[in-house]
């Protein structure tokens, strides 16, 4: 989100008919006491058209909007967006295929506190709520443990909406992941997102070609 012009485009388009019911979703849930800002999901995303849910932890400080872009986007400024940015690219999925989401999604200040599980048993409702919006959703990407942790919340109380959905699960995209000391592990963990998206890509064209 360097291009301003880029950035004010995708501010302009949010009441875009594929993502304005995103956009409405997100306004109501900044008004949850107790939880506070969340950013909007950039309309270069498919919005009710995505077959693809891409859930990472916490929104992070490049989307919050008067350091960042106010949004949810592979475009943002930082190493984690870059990096998923260019896996999408290199399983070839479009941006419209993706809804991108965190198990919690309201901002929690840059990292500043650590998400709860209670703060991930708020966030269920929202999913559920998020998932009755795209139809056409098939695939669920969990990046990382509080992914991972956040969606068996949702399956537990939601098993017949989760049933309907393919879970892929892998590593977050984030420098935290490779931070690891030993390079063999940052190295199988790029190999194991790799054949994360490339799974991804192949239950799409599948299903193209059904």
């Amino acid at each position: 989100m360097r291009d301003r012009a880029f950035r004010d485009a995708q501010h302009a388009r949010l009441r875009d008919p594929h993502i304005a019911p995103f956009t409405g979703l997100i306004d109501e849930l900044r008004q949850v006491p107790g939880r506070g800002w969340m950013p909007y999901l950039a309309p270069m995303y498919g919005g009710v058209h995505a077959r693809v849910l891409s859930v990472f932890q916490d929104p992070g400080p490049m989307t919050y909007h008067s350091a960042g872009s106010g949004m949810l986007c592979c475009e943002n400024d930082d190493p984690s967006a870059e990096l998923h940015a260019s896996l999408l690219a290199e399983a070839d999925i479009p941006y419209r295929e993706l809804l991108p989401w965190n198990a919690y999604p309201w901002y929690v200040h840059g990292g500043q506190r650590r998400v709860a599980a209670a703060d991930l048993d708020a966030a269920v409702d929202p999913l559920r709520r998020l998932i009755e919006l795209a139809p056409r959703l098939r695939v669920v990407m969990l990046h990382g443990g509080l992914a991972r942790d956040g969606w068996r919340r949702f399956r537990s109380k939601h098993p017949t909406v989760a049933r309907r959905l393919t879970v892929v699960e892998t590593f977050h995209t984030s420098r935290t992941a490779f931070r690891h000391p030993d390079p063999a592990v940052r190295q199988a963990r790029m190999v194991d997102l790799r054949r994360a998206f490339a799974e991804v890509a192949g239950l799409l064209n599948a299903e193209d070609v059904a």
